[in-house]
């Protein structure tokens, strides 16, 4: 009886028992051995490949196991050194056709792991209705993509721009001030805070020229972080949604400058809420003598920016009047009829000045905040010697003899 004939599909070629060549001799006998075990099995042969009869000596050695690939529907055939077949497994894995994708395969192997498959579309492709399957691990998702800082919109170095605003703007809003929006739209945060730095580092050459007390410091010493300390606050909000910086001879205690869309960016000056110690001290000086901190914010162009020097029919801020933590009744061992009662009951000591979107994206706006610091700076002097110096309500000397800054950060609203 004629022996059975064995086909290969890797090479396109068929071995038949009339083939001289090594390699068909070789399954051949392989076959008849195995088919006594009933474990071979007929692979299909593509009917294009039949009517090829070419057995020269290059085909015998594609035939020959030694040449075989390790990852090719052969990879179960072992070297003809070897005289043993191992057996087949009871459930074999169906192998994947040779022309089936890499990434097909481990999509269809991984099929019911219940790992979280999401489309999403690929930039920069020609075509962009083309999508692409991210393969994901268990638990993972897919957020979003990454915003690129905008490309128009530039202004020079100094200026302030619409796109800073812009992305304040959206950080005010509670679905996206947290850690994967912000995530997502670092690359125009790095914008705004390089911009913002440039601004600061011009704005701070020209606050020095008004103010000598005033260090020309570099922007990493007077700006502020945009994470808040959230540690022992119910507000978890990650994210200040201010771009903000101080100003003064000791780093970050004077002069205020914080930029907020819809017309909340400021400039502001004082004291907020300071120390038991040296409110006690702002208070005895005033009870001594207040004639000095009076002409202060007396002054026409202080009122001019400020407000009259008197506190609000309303209780509204006026001046330095109408904050929010002021007292209601005289303070403690003050009588409720001093001279200076207005005064006394102050809890904070502060001015601030707020600016338009539109003042904020001329390209002069740091020269108008120069201005209003001018104004600011007797009474910032002023007030520093309260907090510092005995008797300071009495002096009544030139603001930059013994001038100086006062000991506590403005609020940013």
């Amino acid at each position: 009886m004629a022996p059975r004939s064995t086909r290969s599909t890797r090479s396109g070629k068929v071995a038949t028992p009339s083939s001289k060549a090594k390699g068909s001799k070789y399954f051949n006998k392989k076959a008849k051995k195995v088919e006594d075990e009933d474990e071979l099995t007929e692979p299909e042969v593509d009917e294009d490949y039949e009517q090829e009869e070419d057995n020269d000596a290059s085909d015998s050695v594609s035939l020959h196991s030694d040449a075989l690939d390790d990852e090719d529907d052969f990879e179960s055939i072992k070297p003809a050194s070897s005289t043993k077949r191992k057996r087949a497994s009871a459930s074999p894995q169906k192998t994947p056709s040779k022309g089936t994708p890499k990434k097909s395969q481990e999509r269809r192997k991984s099929s019911g792991s219940g790992s979280a498959r999401k489309k999403r579309k690929t930039k920069g492709s020609e075509d962009e209705d083309d999508e692409y399957e991210l393969e994901l691990e268990e638990g993972q998702e897919v957020v979003g993509t990454v915003v690129q800082a905008p490309k128009t919109g530039r202004v020079p170095p100094g200026q302030i721009s619409k796109n800073t605003l812009d992305f304040l703007s959206e950080l005010k809003k509670p679905e996206c001030n947290d850690r994967e929006w912000f995530k997502l739209h670092e690359p125009v945060y790095r914008l705004a805070e390089t911009e913002w730095k440039a601004f600061v580092e011009h704005f701070t050459d020209l606050l020095s020229e008004a103010d000598p007390q005033i260090p020309p410091l570099p922007p990493k010493d007077v700006i502020h972080r945009i994470y808040r300390d959230i540690r022992f606050s119910n507000d978890k909000t990650p994210y200040k949604t201010v771009l903000s910086a101080s100003f003064s001879r000791s780093g970050r205690k004077g002069i205020f400058a914080g930029f907020k869309p819809d017309g909340q960016s400021l400039i502001a000056a004082g004291s907020w809420c300071p120390g038991k110690n040296e409110l006690a001290t702002i208070r005895n000086n005033i009870k001594r003598s207040s004639r000095r901190l009076r002409q202060v914010i007396s002054a026409p162009d202080f009122e001019a920016l400020f407000g009259p020097a008197h506190p609000h029919p309303k209780g509204e801020r006026q001046n330095i009047f109408g904050m929010e933590d002021e007292l209601k009744v005289a303070p403690k061992g003050v009588d409720k009829t001093h001279k200076d009662i207005d005064l006394l009951k102050c809890r904070s000591f502060a001015v601030v000045y707020k600016f338009t979107d539109k003042h904020v994206l001329q390209p002069e706006f740091k020269e108008e905040l120069v201005n209003v610091a001018k104004v600011m700076r007797p009474f910032v002097h002023c007030l520093n010697d309260l907090m510092t110096i005995p008797n300071a309500g009495d002096s009544s000397g030139s603001d930059d003899e013994d001038g100086g800054e006062p000991n506590g950060d403005v609020g940013e609203d």
